[in-house]
């Protein structure tokens, strides 16, 4: 696909305040009470004070000062989210999974051998895939998403990405509603935006973004599977946000230049093999004065490919996560750089840079799911295929917390960014 994708002209949204657009979502339960249900049976919040908001879907948001201590409560009614039915969503995603074909099975296990490979080896890539190893790992891809967003979907995290910790005392799913409302606030959106967003999975980010803001989303993804979901959710939803199928490493974008006013992705560009040319492709497509935000996985300083613990741990976490990559903040900020990015923000996005107590809820959580899925292959209850893919997803969820805990690795590392409004002469 070369040409450039038209829009409809986005829905118009009542534009409100960011800092108080935090009702939880009324389309179904609360997006903290449905995830409670999942995650934080040891973690509630507190009831004492803030009933109102349990019984009749108020969000309560602490506002944290070093100066002061106390908490203040913010009761909106308008709706928060464009979240799922966590019942409908997990028992689609149920029987999908229950359907699966040998094939499909056999493909998603296979699909884990470029996840002990990284961008950076390309003899062994070639060794491993071959020549043509990018189609490769894009067959790959295609193979372990068709699974693992099902997979996903089984818990509150369907849109595949475990968020920074923004706030302790709420669900996975508010983090992860929290951190997305955050990047339409570093980008400064506002209705009638057009916004860029690669990997977009479901569409359900792009669905929050576009009802937050009033913003048009443009996702980019892979997966046919998941991007038929989106278009049948945000279509649902009344939303005029389009989706793409392609791989991010099939350049150049499909879009014309300064077609964006905006850009975000969270958790994809460790699948993207040439960062720098993806930067100067991003830069081409947004406006001038157009912000980039991006969160991702990354390699910290602490981290020493030489150790043998650190090197063990690495093997067993980048499977995990899915990331073929392995970049680094430096590395990160000097493709933008170069690109012609003006670098703003270059930070760990959860409060106080670990990401650990979410990591380590989600992957209770379907240990849990785990047990309870043996039990029932073990009755002939479920098909053995439904082994074979709980076993894979829940290998190694502590490796992931013991990385983020000795500060060797985040997936939540954030960089803002901004095209400047003059380019200079080199660009």
């Amino acid at each position: 696909m070369s040409a450039a994708v038209t829009q409809a002209p986005a829905p118009v949204v009542q534009a409100t305040r960011p800092t108080t657009l935090l009702a939880a979502d009324r389309s179904s339960t609360s997006s903290v009470q449905s995830s409670e249900t999942l995650f934080d049976t040891d973690a509630k919040l507190d009831h004492t004070s803030h009933k109102p908001w349990k019984h009749f879907g108020f969000h309560h948001h602490h506002h944290h000062d070093s100066r002061n201590s106390s908490k203040e409560s913010v009761a909106v009614v308008e709706e928060r989210s464009a979240s799922t039915k966590r019942g409908a969503t997990f028992w689609a995603s149920f029987k999908y999974l229950n359907n699966l074909t040998p094939k499909q099975v056999d493909d998603f296990m296979a699909s884990y051998v470029i996840y002990n490979l990284d961008w950076e080896d390309e003899p062994a890539m070639i060794k491993a895939l071959g020549p043509n190893y990018k189609q490769k790992v894009g067959d790959s891809l295609r193979a372990y998403y068709g699974v693992m967003n099902h997979l996903c979907a089984l818990g509150s995290v369907e849109k595949m990405y475990i968020p920074p910790l923004m706030d302790k005392h709420v669900s996975v799913l508010d983090n992860q509603l929290l951190y997305e409302e955050s990047i339409a606030r570093d980008l400064g959106l506002k209705p009638g935006d057009r916004v860029l967003d690669i990997g977009c999975g479901r569409g359900r980010v792009a669905a929050h973004m576009a009802k937050y803001s009033g913003a048009q989303i443009t996702g980019i993804n892979i997966d046919p599977n998941q991007l038929a979901q989106a278009r049948e959710w945000n279509a649902q939803q009344g939303l005029s946000n389009t989706f793409v199928e392609r791989d991010q490493n099939d350049l150049p974008l499909p879009f014309a230049d300064a077609s964006f006013d905006a850009f975000y992705q969270i958790q994809a560009f460790s699948l993207c093999k040439d960062l720098p040319a993806m930067f100067r492709e991003i830069y081409r497509v947004l406006k001038p004065g157009a912000r980039f935000s991006m969160l991702d996985w990354v390699s910290l300083p602490a981290y020493d490919p030489t150790n043998p613990e650190h090197d063990a741990l690495m093997r067993r976490v980048k499977p995990l996560i899915g990331a073929v990559g392995t970049p680094t903040p430096a590395g990160l900020e000097k493709a933008l750089t170069d690109a012609g990015f003006q670098v703003t923000r270059s930070d760990n996005a959860s409060v106080g840079g670990l990401q650990a107590p979410l990591i380590d809820k989600v992957d209770v959580y379907f240990r849990a799911v785990r047990q309870m899925i043996l039990g029932l292959v073990r009755l002939h209850v479920l098909p053995k295929h439904f082994k074979t893919l709980i076993n894979r997803l829940c290998l190694d969820g502590q490796a992931f917390v013991k990385m983020d805990e000795m500060r060797l690795i985040s997936t939540s590392y954030r960089i803002i960014a901004v095209k400047p409004k003059e380019e200079a002469a080199s660009a």
